[in-house]
């Protein structure tokens, strides 16, 4: 039995083939960087993060029964509870949060509101915007806590 050298068209691709592959490997490739959503976030997504938070936080100060206090700030946000007769930092997962880069906020409060021992609250509003995007949440007086645009 003879076994006969391979031909010049059984030795691999063409240039052209080649070519051929690495235009729909780009094109596939282009379709997912497009596809892909913003890693930072819409600023919806972060004022329904705030707004969980919040609402988590007014839960703690049922559950405890102490006082709960939100900072609010251009940097971010952070919890606090009232002990021994001061307002301390509470421990995570309530510490402080900082917005996402760009993100303004600005509240009608003076930087500051509280939900009470029986979850009732200062009545506050909280604007975010970024890139011309915008998110707003409102606490009411009874403490429930709303997100819309």
């Amino acid at each position: 039995m003879r076994i006969s050298a391979p031909s010049r068209s059984d030795a691999g691709f063409t240039l052209v083939e080649l070519l051929i592959v690495l235009v729909v490997m780009g094109l596939l490739a282009s379709v997912v960087v497009v596809a892909m959503p913003d890693p930072k976030g819409s600023v919806m997504a972060e004022a329904q993060r705030f707004a969980a938070r919040a609402k988590a936080a007014q839960d703690k100060a049922i559950l405890d029964g102490r006082a709960v206090a939100v900072r609010v700030s251009a940097d971010g946000y952070s919890f606090e509870q009232r002990r021994d007769g001061a307002w301390q930092p509470m421990a995570p997962p309530y510490s402080t949060f900082e917005w996402h880069d760009r993100t303004a906020a600005a509240m009608t409060a003076p930087g500051r509101f509280l939900f009470d021992a029986t979850g009732i609250a200062e009545p506050a509003s909280l604007t975010l915007t970024r890139d011309g995007e915008r998110a707003r949440v409102e606490i009411d007086g009874g403490g429930a806590v709303r997100v819309g645009a």
